[in-house]
């Protein structure tokens, strides 16, 4: 399938204000998507939430085949949470970890899980093994099979790092996995919507997922995959009465499908936002979506490559549609304030966000431009010249 590039823009407000080359952050949302959220909101002020939520019904409930069709999963194995950390946090910290219980992950991991991790492990008494990467800069398979022993509980990594263009084996890690009898949590919160995915060939029993990335969705949106043959018996962190029912004076019992995953109260209108976001994704075909950003970050990648004083740092045997790069001698945070000054969105990512990739690689920081799907080759020769331009000032 060939995406209309023209109609994309046009159905993409935000192409007429700024060159967005930060979808890793949050991509900018289409007018449908806008529409749907903003209606629902709409609702609620007119005739009240509880009433609106009755009249979105079909959407609400929609919104569980969309993802599932998305995804490659069944409608009962998708949960709504507000965001891709909350959802990693709530199958993370439903493990009941006990002393010895090893963790194995690996150097891209991202800040925030391995915090959790580190918590757990403090807490529990469980080992943290850091896997280390191959010559491609992804996770060495034959290490981690090496190793995986009885010990080993839970392989957790981010499908891709937030600090580069790697796109981290998942599929292989999965069937390593699988073949241990070891659960496995993917953090797929930069994946979804920038590649085609299958959880059934990844093998994954967690899916963590956000909505405001390259799924283009609202802030404040993701959701949860829990695979219903090996995750039906794990009782969430937290439980409420959506998640569970009270059914005698000393008794309740849990949701059976991953909406025991979900609180009762969440972002309505985000759900109806964030459905229409994947029912988008779904109908331009990811396999489409993600040939034209490969397209797009390996043009950027070449027109970066001609720029004196700057060096690519993406990793990687299979790289993705984040760009990443290093410029000798400037302050990347100053950089990317000047580059917004001409409408440009570019970030910084930071130890902060992966300090064992970053300061293993000897880098304190690197700038990070991320395309999706409404971004043209004329932006990129656009921002490529902004940059020459500020590197010839400075």
């Amino acid at each position: 399938m060939t995406l209309d590039l023209a109609r994309l823009r046009a159905e993409t407000p935000g192409c007429a204000n700024v060159l967005h080359l930060n979808a890793a952050g949050s991509a900018l949302p289409s007018q449908r998507t806008l529409d749907a959220t903003l209606g629902h909101l709409r609702l609620e002020a007119e005739i009240g939430g509880y009433e609106a939520a009755d009249r979105a019904h079909a959407d609400l409930e929609g919104f569980y085949p969309s993802v599932a069709k998305l995804i490659g999963a069944a409608a009962d194995e998708i949960g709504f949470v507000e965001n891709a950390t909350r959802a990693w946090d709530l199958a993370f910290y439903s493990l009941d970890f006990e002393p010895g219980d090893r963790i194995l992950t690996c150097v891209s991991e991202y800040s925030s899980n391995y915090i959790s991790y580190l918590q757990v492990a403090k807490k529990t008494g469980a080992e943290i093994v850091v896997v280390p990467d191959d010559s491609f800069g992804q996770i060495d398979l034959v290490a981690l099979q090496r190793a995986i022993d009885r010990r080993t509980k839970l392989i957790s990594i981010s499908h891709v790092p937030t600090q580069g263009g790697l796109v981290q084996p998942a599929e292989a890690v999965g069937k390593i996995a699988n073949d241990a009898g070891a659960l496995y949590l993917l953090d797929a919160c930069q994946s979804v919507g920038q590649l085609p995915i299958d959880v059934r060939a990844i093998g994954c029993d967690f899916l963590s997922v956000t909505g405001r990335k390259y799924l283009r969705g609202p802030r404040g949106t993701g959701f949860l995959y829990a695979k219903r043959t090996t995750t039906a018996h794990i009782e969430p962190i937290f439980l409420d009465n959506h998640a569970a029912q009270w059914t005698d004076d000393r008794a309740y019992t849990v949701c059976a499908d991953a909406r025991r995953f979900e609180n009762w109260e969440r972002y309505f209108a985000g759900v109806v936002g964030l459905k229409a976001a994947v029912d988008q994704a779904n109908e331009l075909g990811m396999p489409a979506i993600w040939d034209r950003l490969r397209e797009l970050a390996d043009a950027l990648r070449a027109r970066l490559s001609t720029v004196k004083r700057v060096k690519l740092t993406d990793l990687g045997k299979v790289k993705g549609a984040i760009v990443t790069f290093a410029v000798d001698g400037l302050d990347h945070n100053a950089l990317k304030a000047r580059l917004r000054e001409r409408a440009i969105n570019v970030t910084v990512s930071t130890q902060f966000s992966s300090r064992l990739d970053l300061r293993g690689r000897g880098l304190r920081d690197v700038m990070r431009a991320s395309v999706h799907v409404y971004n043209t080759e004329a932006e990129l020769d656009r921002f490529v010249a902004a940059l020459d331009a500020e590197l010839t000032h400075r």
